[in-house]
């Protein structure tokens, strides 16, 4: 017990070390960036209306104060990091004044279920095609999974997420091509909405899936073809023992374990895929937001949702990490 709590504490600072090095990066990055969040709020409030220069003069004071562009780099940082733990980074340019946190919140949602969905069904069924590849060898059917994999495995995302949305966009219109529900919709726990809901994420996440499938696949299929060399595999046929059992409970049981760090390793590219992903398809979600933030030179959003995306990553990492001494006895956690 005591060298599992040790091994906790240790991967538990290599966590906040994550954070914070990303977190760092985020910052300093977004703050050498030409563009200033006082004149860029100016910017849209003067164009919506008049104003005198006084009122201007006072406003400029006012918003340089809020966002303390002027203080030296390095006390602005000492008060992101202050302020990021609570979840304050100040207003949003994009919907000033409503603060940043605010907007993430409502499209974190959007990004945490296409996300979740996409790995769970990627791991699943990719784990599932390429165990049973790398038992049954001579399957014709399972050997054109295995040309589909390695034909998919290095197609990026937003290809594949183009290609889905010509096919069933224009081609075959079966399928809704953007949003994250139907226009007019309110939102409330209904069968109208939860359908539209579901239909607007099918092809977001077909296109993760299809991507993440080869890479996974491949994996699993390479440790099965390993594992069926094995002595208490060879043991267990002459013995009688069932195929779908020694493939069950001896053979994927044992591959699963690798999978489940490798799934740990590919979280991050997954999720840079639905920034993608939600760009192409007019996603609700936190890739749309922030391809929004850029685009409009709100670094403060930009960081909000950096932020959350890198404390989300690494903590789920983090979780898998804790699991894996519980999945395999041979993990020692000293």
């Amino acid at each position: 017990m005591k060298s599992y709590l040790w091994f906790a504490a240790k991967r538990f600072v290599q966590l906040v070390a994550v954070i914070w090095v990303g977190v760092s990066v985020v910052f300093f990055v977004t703050k050498l960036s030409p563009v200033n969040p006082v004149e860029q709020v100016l910017g849209r409030m003067t164009a919506q209306s008049s104003s005198s220069p006084e009122a201007t003069a006072a406003m400029r004071e006012t918003l340089t104060e809020m966002y303390g562009v002027e203080t030296p780099l390095f006390e602005q940082y000492w008060n992101f990091l202050r302020n990021a733990v609570t979840g304050d980074f100040g207003p949003s340019l994009l919907a000033f004044p409503t603060p940043a946190m605010d907007l993430v919140m409502r499209a974190l949602p959007w990004t945490v279920g296409l996300l979740t969905t996409a790995v769970l069904v990627t791991w699943f069924f990719g784990n599932l095609a390429g165990g049973l590849a790398g038992y049954f060898q001579n399957s014709r059917l399972l050997k054109v999974f295995g040309v589909v994999a390695m034909g998919v495995q290095p197609i990026p995302y937003y290809i594949v997420a183009f290609l889905l949305l010509f096919l069933f966009g224009f081609v075959w219109p079966i399928l809704p091509i953007s949003g994250g529900y139907a226009i007019g919709l309110q939102p409330g726990w209904n069968l109208e909405y939860i359908t539209s809901v579901i239909e607007h994420a099918i092809l977001p996440v077909t296109s993760l899936v299809i991507v993440g499938f080869g890479t996974t696949f491949l994996g699993m299929r390479a440790l099965v073809s390993n594992i069926v060399t094995e002595d208490y595999v060879t043991y267990a046929e002459l013995a009688g023992v069932k195929r779908n059992r020694i493939v069950g409970f001896y053979v994927m049981r044992n591959a699963a374990v690798p999978q489940l760090t490798a799934l740990a390793m590919t979280l991050g590219a997954v999720f840079s895929g639905t920034v993608i992903t939600e760009e192409v398809f007019n996603y609700p979600g936190l890739g749309s937001l922030l391809v929004e933030a850029v685009n409009a030179g709100d670094s403060t959003t930009v960081l909000a949702v950096s932020t959350v995306s890198i404390v989300a990553v690494a903590v789920a990492i983090f979780v898998i990490d804790l699991l894996h001494p519980f999945l395999d006895p041979r993990v020692r956690a000293e």
